[in-house]
């Protein structure tokens, strides 16, 4: 008996490779991030901890009978979790910012560019339509989204992709300001707003989550069920007879869901199959899409800056990315930044919350195309 428990011991030392050393690295540096400076570790910590246990091979995490290969095959390749997180979104989220200024929603769609830019360049690069689509949608910023693409198009990316969305979507703080202030002059950032909120009735957010959603069926149906979780959420907050149901769905369900949603991405993160150059190359493209979203979002507000003479603050236009709420915050802290008078949060959540629907959208588009011409 102490022989075979120290051949296990032995065998336990050996098995690890030097990929699974360097994932079990990249699971802590993901710990630290989250714990020590505080980037998103309500996704960082399971995707972390994720990663961390399923590189002991011999523990047969996502062997054909592992628990956590369990998890994925129920919860990620049926697209389940993904879908039930957007209800839990859209519980969370008010649209009233949006529906008071619809300009916002062209905010919304720029910050989305990004997705089809890098989906061309992912394209010249070799990588295959499905893929490029795949790839392209990291610049969302959206894990959920992230993840119920590439779960359609190429599952063989879906580490990548995900660990990519939710890493970018968590660093917001630290890559958006530069482009911003490289885009922007400083007389721009000063720009004070006008902060006139106008109020909008309960019936007319009622009816929104309700419009999108016939919209959505009737414009790109394969997207649907984001969209269509993503506006169940929100009519249940909004409603106002469902508040039990609404109050699960932005607390206990997200939470739950979050939790395994994670953990089971963490668990893709095998070194064996993580550490290519296929897997580089995918992150630094993220990258890339995200760069171009804030950067194609700021330039649309400097437009709209000229064409209102000068009552758009260009700063607004980084806040176009479903990053929710990371963006709006980063806005209002770049804006405070240069002028202490400005207050920007107000406009910046419309803007978020207006490219939360375009994220999903853009999804939805893409994959009605690709289903529409057979390649999907």
């Amino acid at each position: 008996m102490l022989q075979s428990a120290l051949t296990g011991l032995v065998s336990g030392f050996t098995s690890v490779s030097w990929q699974n050393i360097v994932m079990m690295a990249v699971g802590l540096v993901l710990l630290y991030l989250a714990i020590r400076k505080g980037f998103e570790p309500l996704l960082l910590v399971p995707i972390g901890f994720g990663a961390l246990l399923v590189n002991f091979p011999l523990a047969g995490f996502m062997d054909d009978h592992g628990v956590l290969r369990q998890f994925y095959n129920a919860g990620i390749l049926t697209e389940i979790l993904p879908v039930l997180i957007f209800v839990g979104v859209g519980a969370m989220i008010d649209f009233g910012p949006v529906i008071a200024n619809p300009v916002v929603l062209l905010l919304g769609a720029a910050g989305q560019f990004g997705i089809f830019l890098t989906l061309l360049l992912a394209l010249q690069l070799g990588f295959t339509r499905l893929e490029s689509a795949s790839i392209g949608v990291i610049g969302a910023m959206d894990g959920p989204t992230a993840i119920y693409v590439t779960s359609q198009f190429a599952p063989h990316l879906l580490g990548a992709v995900s660990v990519a969305a939710y890493s970018y979507m968590s660093l917001v703080p630290i890559l958006q300001p530069p482009i911003m202030r490289l885009l922007t002059t400083k007389k721009e950032r000063q720009i004070v707003m006008s902060y006139e909120t106008k109020s909008v009735s309960k019936r007319v957010k009622i009816v929104f989550p309700i419009i999108i959603t016939i919209l959505t069926g009737l414009i790109a149906p394969f997207g649907l069920p984001l969209m269509g979780a993503l506006m169940l959420g929100n009519f249940m907050r909004e409603c106002g007879v469902v508040g039990r149901l609404a109050n699960t769905a932005q607390n206990e369900l997200v939470n739950i869901v979050t939790l395994l949603l994670g953990i089971t991405i963490g668990a893709t993160m095998m070194g064996e199959v993580f550490l290519k150059w296929q897997t580089m190359i995918v992150f630094g493209l993220g990258l890339i899409a995200i760069v171009l979203d804030t950067a194609t979002g700021v330039l649309l507000a400097k437009l709209l800056n000229v064409i209102t003479h000068g009552k758009i603050n260009p700063l607004l236009g980084a806040a176009g990315t479903s990053a929710f709420p990371m963006s709006s915050r980063v806005v209002q802290r770049e804006g405070q930044k240069a002028n202490p008078k400005v207050f920007l949060l107000w406009h910046a959540v419309g803007a978020n919350t207006g490219g939360q629907l375009g994220s999903v959208m853009a999804a939805a588009v893409m994959i009605a195309i690709l289903k529409g011409l057979g390649i999907a």
